[in-house]
């Protein structure tokens, strides 16, 4: 009987937890065409600083600090979220097939698209930042590599809460997409 009081008292904790808070970021269609020579393209998973990474939604205090509460949490994987809203979005853009890694087909992919992300943040002035760097790798080696930085800026809209903060982000990623598919292919 001694046994059963740590399992009876884990339960009773579990019963008393509130219910997970999650928040999706809106998915934003792109009406910008971009030609591409490259018919298809690998998106690799994208890398994230830390604090972009956690499923706890992290913001930009007016001191500078970034804070993140268990309150709130993304709906997905951030790093998977945004590496599917980029294949998405090039896709739509550019025509080409681009699908995330591992890529999922026999053939080899005459491309891959990879972004590393030094910033991902809701500031503290009501903008949404990415920047970081991309780089287009030709896998079929007709020297069209190429390494490109970044800097975007979103506005978050009033009343500057975490979904105006999504809804933000997701016009970062359309953005930086129309970006890649501009300059990168």
């Amino acid at each position: 009987m001694i046994k059963a009081l740590p399992i009876l008292a884990l339960a009773a904790v579990a019963a008393c937890t509130a219910p997970e808070v999650r928040l999706a970021t809106p998915q934003i269609d792109s009406d910008v065409s971009v030609r591409t020579s490259f018919p298809s393209l690998e998106m690799r998973l994208v890398s994230l600083p830390t604090y972009a990474s956690a499923e706890e939604i992290s913001s930009q205090q007016a001191d500078g600090t970034i804070t993140s509460g268990a309150s709130l949490l993304w709906a997905d994987d951030p790093a998977r979220a945004v590496t599917l809203a980029l294949a998405r979005h090039l896709s739509q853009i550019t025509g080409a097939t681009v699908a995330p890694e591992p890529w999922p087909f026999d053939a080899y992919a005459a491309g891959r698209v990879d972004v590393r992300f030094s910033d991902m943040l809701a500031r503290s002035d009501n903008q949404f930042q990415i920047a970081g760097q991309y780089f287009i790798v030709d896998s079929e080696g007709r020297g069209r590599d190429r390494a490109v930085l970044f800097d975007i800026t979103e506005p978050i809209s009033a009343p500057y809460g975490a979904p105006q903060a999504a809804e933000a982000r997701a016009r970062a990623i359309s953005r930086l997409s129309v970006e890649i598919a501009q300059k990168g292919l």
